[in-house]
C-alpha cells in the first residue's frame, strides 16, 4: 500500500505539472484529493489492515494528503494569477490613445417629415390618433360608403389575409389600404367637435417603381363640427384655410398658392383634389410639375352623410371634411429625392443625408 501512495503522489506531482487551466485543474483536485479521489480510498481502507501495519500506512497517507493539498494550493495560486494577468492585457487600454467614436444611428427622412408635419398641424389644433394596419373590410371600407363592387376591393389593390375562421359579413380582414379607419374607429368613441390626424403605414398591392410602393405612408386629417354652434359650421373655406397654412409652414413659402379641382372620392361629396404652386419651380414650368406650374397634392373633401350614419351621427347635425396625403411624397418633394425605393433601400449612405 506504501507503493500506491508513492505512485500517487508521482502521478499527482506530474499532472499538476501539465495542468494549464482552472477546469482541468479542479477536476485534478476532485480526482486526488475528493471523497471518492484515489488517496481517500486509501484512508477509508486503513481500518482493514493489521493493527502494525495501520499506523504506518495511516501516517504516511496523512502526511500525502497534507503534501498534496500544500501542492494544489501553490499551483491554484499560480493559474488564477495567470487568468488575472492573461484578462488584464485583454482588457488594457491606453488612456493617451485618441478614442474612436463607434458608429451612431440615424433619424430616417420620413420619421422627421412625420414629426413635422404633425407639429404643424399640433399648432392648428389638432390632435394624432393611431389604429391597427391588419384592419376589418367593414372599416376600411364599409363604412367609408365604398361600394361592394368598387375596383379598391380586388385582390390587385387589396392585400386581403386568409380567415382561420368563417367571417361574417365586413369581417374580413386585410392590410389597410388606407388610415381613413382611423377616422371611423374615432367617431364610433368620440363626438363632435374635434379636429384629429391619422399618420401611418398603409398597404396596396400594386407595381413598384420610382413613384410607387407596395407599402408607404400616409397621414389623413378630419375636422367635426355642430351645425349652429360656435365655430361648428365647417365649410370647404375652413379647408382651404387650415391647408393653405400647412403647405405654407411646410414649405416655408410664403407665396404659396392653392387651387381646388373637382373629384370623385365615396367617402366625402362634394369631393376635389387640392393642388399647390410647384415648390421646383414657383410655377415658372419645369419637369416636376409637367411644366404646367401646379402639383397635385391630396384627395379631399366633405364627409359623406353615409359615413356619419355609419358611425351613429345625424348628417344633419354635423359637417366637416376630411383629407389624405402620402408622407413618402411629401418627403421626396421636400427632400428632392427622385426614387420611393430609396426611402425603404436601409442604405446609409442615404439616410446619413438627412
Amino acid at each position: 500500500m506504501l507503493e500506491d501512495l508513492k505512485k500517487i503522489e508521482e502521478s499527482a506531482k506530474a499532472e499538476l505539472g501539465e495542468v494549464s487551466d482552472i477546469s482541468r485543474f479542479e477536476s485534478l483536485k476532485i480526482q486526488f484529493l475528493g471523497r471518492k479521489g484515489a488517496l481517500s480510498l486509501i484512508l477509508r481502507s486503513v481500518k482493514d489492515l493489521p493493527e502494525a501495519e495501520r499506523r504506518s500506512i495511516g501516517d504516511a497517507a496523512n502526511r500525502l494528503r497534507d503534501a498534496l493539498e500544500v501542492l494544489f494550493l501553490k499551483r491554484e495560486t499560480e493559474l488564477r494569477k495567470t487568468v488575472i494577468e492573461g484578462s488584464l492585457r485583454g482588457e488594457w487600454v491606453d488612456i493617451t490613445h485618441p478614442g474612436v467614436r463607434n458608429p451612431r444611428g440615424h433619424r430616417h427622412p420620413l420619421s422627421l417629415i412625420t414629426e413635422k408635419i404633425e407639429d404643424i398641424f399640433h399648432d392648428l389644433g389638432f390632435v394624432t390618433v393611431e389604429g391597427p394596419e391588419v384592419e376589418m373590410e367593414y372599416y376600411n371600407f364599409d363604412a367609408l360608403n365604398v361600394p361592394k363592387d368598387h375596383p379598391a376591393r380586388d385582390i390587385q389593390d387589396t392585400f386581403w389575409l386568409k380567415a382561420r375562421h368563417v367571417e361574417g359579413e365586413g369581417m374580413r380582414h386585410l392590410l389597410r389600404t388606407q388610415t381613413s379607419p382611423v377616422q371611423i374607429r374615432f367617431m364610433e368613441k368620440n363626438n363632435p367637435p374635434f379636429r384629429i390626424i391619422s399618420p401611418g403605414r398603409v398597404f396596396r398591392h400594386e407595381a413598384t417603381d420610382a413613384s410607387h410602393e407596395f407599402q408607404f405612408h400616409q397621414i389623413e386629417g378630419l375636422m367635426v363640427g355642430r351645425r349652429g354652434e360656435l365655430g361648428g359650421d365647417v365649410s370647404i373655406a375652413n379647408f382651404k384655410a387650415v391647408m393653405g397654412e400647412f403647405f405654407r409652414k411646410f414649405f416655408n413659402m410664403k407665396d404659396m398658392k392653392i387651387q381646388l379641382r373637382p373629384a370623385y372620392f365615396p367617402f366625402v361629396e362634394p369631393g376635389f383634389e387640392m393642388y399647390i404652386s410647384c415648390v421646383n419651380c414657383g410655377m415658372k414650368g419645369c419637369s416636376v410639375c409637367k411644366r404646367q406650374g401646379w402639383i397635385e397634392i391630396l384627395g379631399a373633401g366633405m364627409v359623406h352623410p353615409s359615413v356619419f350614419k355609419a358611425v351613429g351621427y345625424n348628417p344633419r347635425d354635423v359637417q366637416g371634411f376630411a383629407f389624405g396625403m402620402a408622407i413618402d411624397r411629401l418627403a421626396m418633394m421636400k427632400y428632392k429625392i427622385p426614387d420611393i425605393r430609396l426611402l425603404h433601400s436601409g442604405d446609409m449612405r442615404f439616410i446619413n443625408q438627412f
